[in-house]
């Protein structure tokens, strides 16, 4: 059996993918309070959903780039889509949301800090395995906040970003316009 390119290459961008979840899940977090939560959208249909909904966002937010994004989403095989479920770490004398104390912080429905810290940190380890493989790859919250409103990574997921994953012989992640 001969596997031709495109195939081994799909195949290539899966495995990747698989590894930025566990770069994900493993990277360091506050207080070692893992709030991570990824997913992996391969099938066509589900990317279209997504790209769908990007587009819907664009229209309601008058923000055309979501809709170059959505593009992005139906011209990669792979998403990996990496989020965080919202857990105030009760850290004294942090104050990183801006209130002093998070029973302040929870009276103002502000979101901690450290959940998007390590969300942030999660994906710089994700994507850095993308980079080890040599795959193309991009850090879109656009693609997150349509994974968020779609409930993809469940309903206690309210913070996202995907990443689309591409091999070809050029990027298509630049000279987007």
């Amino acid at each position: 059996m001969i596997r031709m390119n495109e195939d081994c290459e799909r195949e290539g961008l899966r495995r990747v993918a698989e590894l930025m979840c566990v770069a994900a899940r493993t990277a360091p977090k506050a207080r070692g309070a893992d709030q991570i939560v990824t997913a992996i959208v391969e099938d066509e249909d589900d990317r279209a959903r997504l790209a769908e909904r990007m587009r819907e966002i664009a229209q309601r937010v008058g923000a055309a780039f979501f809709a170059r994004d959505a593009d992005n989403v139906m011209a990669s095989p792979v998403v990996v889509i990496i989020g965080t479920k919202l857990r105030r770490l009760r850290i004294p004398g942090c104050n990183l949301c801006g209130w002093e104390g998070c029973d302040e912080a929870e009276e103002h429905d502000a979101r901690c800090a450290y959940n998007s810290g390590d969300l942030g940190v999660a994906l710089g380890s994700a994507v850095s395995v993308a980079a080890d493989h040599r795959v193309d790859n991009r850090i879109m919250y656009t693609i997150g906040l349509a994974a968020v409103e779609l409930e993809l990574l469940g309903p206690d997921v309210k913070i996202a970003h995907g990443v689309p994953l591409s091999a070809r012989g050029k990027n298509i992640f630049f000279d987007r316009g």
